[in-house]
């Protein structure tokens, strides 16, 4: 089976195209998924995993984020063959300030604009495009509405906040925690997507949308992970506490995994702990 991972060489691609001996499709090998001409390369492949996508929320960043990634996936889309598996990486993020109404976010959670960035948006509009080509060109189709997801750092990528926490106790700089590190959030590690990657692969499924998370047994508050660290190393983290960040939106996230163990037989492996370890 050949596989090939837009965003390859991204924090997330980098990992999940060795998981799967996979090939790279980005601009660091020359390839962009906007061009009509690169993107006949999926066509090769019997699966594709979508990881790339321009990642700012500023609002000067709409037009970007529109371009690549609602526009881009179109543009790879309308090149998959018949019967080869799309998988996209959406975000959590989609449900927007909806996600605060749940202890455990399922895939009914509204979708409805109550103030989602440009980034956001577009990746909700990608999840049409995707739905559509799928029915209408045969694909088999899976959206991932991603939690925290972390991995190891890797050269010339910008780590999520997770790998950003760990690097900065390993060093002794301060950390900055929004609201005084108590919202929640149910971090995944990056092998954990990759084998969901692989389960849907191996289903007998044609389509799905899941919310994929850490759920409630990886789930910690910000000040945790610190902490978490900080233990395993034995360092006290310099937490600057009367810093003043913003609180996420939502506050506390939680994914609901029983649509995706119900119909895929996945579900995490690698704990908190373990997890923050493999990081060290």
């Amino acid at each position: 089976m050949r596989v090939l991972v837009t965003g390859g060489s991204g924090y997330l691609g980098i990992h999940v195209r060795r998981f799967f001996d996979a090939d790279d499709f980005s601009r660091r090998v020359g390839l962009d998924i906007v061009d009509p001409y690169d993107a006949m390369r999926v066509a090769n492949y019997d699966t594709v995993i979508h990881l790339a996508a321009h990642l700012d929320k500023q609002p000067d960043a709409a037009a970007e984020s529109f371009r690549t990634n609602a526009e881009g996936t179109a543009n790879l889309l309308t090149h998959m063959r018949e019967g080869a598996t799309f998988i996209y990486a959406s975000t959590k993020d989609v449900y927007g300030a909806h996600a605060d109404a749940y202890t455990e976010v399922p895939e009914s959670c509204p979708t409805d604009y109550c103030g989602q960035s440009p980034l956001e948006w577009s990746k909700l509009i990608g999840e049409r495009y995707v739905e559509y080509y799928a029915a209408a060109r045969g694909l088999r189709a899976c959206i991932f509405r991603l939690s925290a997801v972390y991995a190891r750092p890797s050269e010339n990528n910008d780590p999520n906040f997770v790998t950003h926490y760990v690097e900065a106790v390993k060093r002794g700089q301060p950390l900055n925690l929004p609201a005084g590190g108590q919202p929640m959030r149910d971090i995944l590690h990056v092998e954990d997507f990759a084998r969901a990657c692989h389960a849907f692969m191996d289903s007998g499924r044609m389509r799905g949308t899941y919310n994929l998370g850490g759920g409630r047994e990886q789930a910690t508050t910000l000040r945790g992970i610190v902490e978490t660290v900080g233990r395993l190393i034995q360092v006290e983290p310099v937490i600057a506490e009367d810093a003043q960040v913003p609180a996420p939106v939502p506050f506390n996230y939680v994914s609901d995994l029983s649509l995706v163990r119900d119909e895929l037989g996945w579900e995490p492996l690698i704990g908190v702990e373990d997890g923050l370890k493999s990081l060290l």
